[in-house]
């Protein structure tokens, strides 16, 4: 006689996932696409491309080198996410300060496109929840 607990399948769950793991795997994806990005963003402000408004005042001097900055910040972030997936508590740093770094550098540039940067801004803060609540080190029991 077959019971109700032998006529299932047996699933195990992978126990080596820990509690909040979809969000570092999210924030990483995030940091990626928002580096590139600002990489891409970056390259057009310093060609001096029409994607951006003209005459419009930016905080840090002129067009060129926001560009320069963009471009930075984008190479560190798209190579921050890679750390973050490699699960490397550096990688985890870097991906908080250049988000954190990306979210003022957002909050410069409304005026010129106000909102592509709130979206942006929105993505980097979705980025420090996940990567500040859940990158950390597991905890042991």
């Amino acid at each position: 006689m077959a019971t109700a607990s032998s006529a299932r399948p047996v699933t195990s769950v992978p126990t080596d996932r820990r509690e909040g793991h979809g969000w570092v795997v999210y924030a990483g994806t995030m940091l990626c696409i928002v580096g590139v990005l600002n990489f891409i963003y970056g390259i057009a402000a310093v060609g001096n491309s029409k994607f951006y408004i003209r005459n419009v005042e930016y905080v840090i001097s002129d067009l060129r080198l926001w560009g320069w900055f963009l471009v930075i910040l984008g190479a560190i972030q798209f190579l921050a996410a890679f750390s973050i997936w490699s699960g490397t508590q550096w990688g985890r740093w870097v991906g908080i300060g250049s988000a954190g770094a990306n979210a003022v550098v957002q909050l410069m540039a409304v005026p010129g496109a106000p909102f592509l940067c709130l979206a942006l801004l929105a993505m980097d803060l979705l980025i420090l929840y996940g990567l500040i609540t859940y990158g950390g080190r597991p905890q042991t029991a």
